[in-house]
């Protein structure tokens, strides 16, 4: 067997009325959906009931999968002291996920930080199956920094395990909407909290998974949604299968958003292969891409592909313009996968012969020595955008207001401490803003005075 059912539910305690003591009431619709939930679960008979929760063990680049023999936990924290769990996990099952990540180079595991109790977005969707239904074990997942197609890709791993083993399992992905829906709420209001409420109920009551990887993540930031990457994991385990999607409520009285959406499998469906034509798809456009970018870009793409395939640093081309072979100045390469920075080294004045030789040294840095990265692998390379960007002089300024966050990179020194942040970043949207980080990439603190320079670039896509 493998993935027999998912369900798309929040997880606030509140809705427990040892938690509520009444409180639930306001949130009564969810309460019943969530209910209506739970009993559908326990008609399936699961032997495993896999939930991703945003509250357990996260981390950047790594999908940690709760290890051992099992976890208590309950919901004391929020004055419930008798509601208590003591859930065994299925090991077998979490050894089968861990060796197929594994063996692709997949950053998913039972390593790192163990989680000795239950958090409440596990819990939460337990107390209502429990009292309906008894006879699983579960699998506990946390979610990571990595991009959504590498939660879809979990996805994935999580239904090739479960099949493999012959497992019955149902996948819950935990996870509330946005939390800025109401100005009197407890984190106040933001116009994308209600957008995205909107879109992602859209979407998923449709389930139109391949719509999920549309939504940009500083927009996702934005409306402090905490449930999305759960959500494209669920995705990934239907990857392949035809689904019936049912939205059962959705609530915002709150503040916070909270749906219940459930999928029932119906059978395979090849044309829902949406990571698969996505990557198709990204392909595509950046070998298309590639093909048409001027000789800046194309030679540090010629740097990071020689250096990332065979370890050897090219030589300078003899075909180069002379603004590359002939004059100098500081570069910065830059490195995104799938939208997100995958490397970026740069140099803020020339250090070397010329400006070719500058640009195949940071391309090759970018792909290899910075420190907040692993190394790009051969297999990344055909889905890597890179930009090159050429400093001008920096001049010193007297203060922020000479600032410019789309036209003017800044430049903040302290000392020995010096920071660097390009001009027109996405997200980066005031000049404090974009001060405050370069700061930090500094170690400057701030309230500590700082001389500050401004730069131009001329970038290259």
């Amino acid at each position: 067997m493998s993935i027999i059912g998912a369900y798309m539910v929040p997880h606030p305690p509140l809705i427990v009325p040892e938690v509520g003591r009444g409180g639930e009431r306001q949130i009564e619709t969810t309460r019943a959906a969530y209910i209506r939930a739970a009993q559908e679960i326990s008609e399936l008979k699961p032997e495993t009931v896999i939930i991703s929760s945003p509250h357990t063990t996260l981390y950047s680049d790594y999908f940690h999968i709760s290890p051992g023999k099992g976890a208590e936990g309950s919901f004391a924290q929020f004055g419930a002291f008798k509601v208590r769990f003591k859930e065994k996990y299925d090991e077998k099952l979490v050894k089968t996920i861990a060796r197929i990540a594994s063996a692709e180079g997949f950053p998913a595991g039972t390593y790192g930080q163990r989680s000795p109790e239950l958090d409440h977005g596990t819990m939460v969707p337990l107390y209502f199956i429990r009292q309906y239904y008894s006879d699983f074990n579960i699998v506990r997942i946390g979610l990571s920094g990595l991009p959504l197609e590498d939660h879809y890709r979990l996805g994935q791993i999580i239904k090739e395990a479960a099949f493999d083993i012959g497992r019955r399992a149902v996948y819950i992905a935990s996870g509330d909407l946005s939390h800025k829906l109401k100005s009197d709420g407890p984190y106040g209001f933001a116009p994308e909290g209600p957008q995205y409420d909107a879109r992602v109920m859209d979407v998923c009551g449709r389930a139109a998974f391949d719509e999920l990887f549309d939504f940009d993540e500083v927009f996702c930031d934005r409306a402090a949604e905490c449930g999305h990457r759960s959500f494209v994991i669920m995705a990934g385990a239907l990857d392949g299968t035809g689904v019936k999607a049912a939205k059962l409520s959705y609530e915002d009285v709150t503040g916070v958003g909270y749906g219940i959406c459930t999928f029932e499998p119906t059978g395979a469906d090849e044309s829902r292969r949406f990571l698969k034509k996505r990557q198709e798809a990204e392909e595509k456009r950046l070998t298309e891409a590639r093909a048409a970018c001027d000789p800046w870009v194309r030679l540090a793409w010629e740097s990071v592909e020689s250096f990332v395939r065979s370890g050897k640093v090219i030589n300078v081309p003899n075909d180069l313009p002379a603004e590359l072979t002939d004059t100098r100045a500081g570069a910065f390469v830059s490195i995104h996968k799938q939208g997100r920075l995958r490397g970026c080294i740069g140099t803020i004045a020339p250090t070397k012969q010329s400006l070719a030789k500058e640009i195949i040294s940071n391309a090759v840095s970018a792909s290899s020595r910075d420190p907040r990265f692993d190394p790009i692998r051969p297999d990344e390379l055909p889905f890597l955008e890179i930009s090159v960007d050429v400093l001008g002089e920096p001049e010193d300024i007297s203060s922020e207001a000479e600032l410019d966050t789309e036209r003017y990179g800044v430049i903040v020194t302290k000392g020995g401490r010096r920071g660097l942040l390009l001009p027109a970043l996405d997200g980066v949207d005031s000049v404090e803003e974009q001060v405050a980080i370069a700061r930090q990439k500094a170690g400057i603190g701030p309230h500590e005075k700082v001389s500050l320079q401004r730069f131009e670039v001329v970038r290259h896509t």
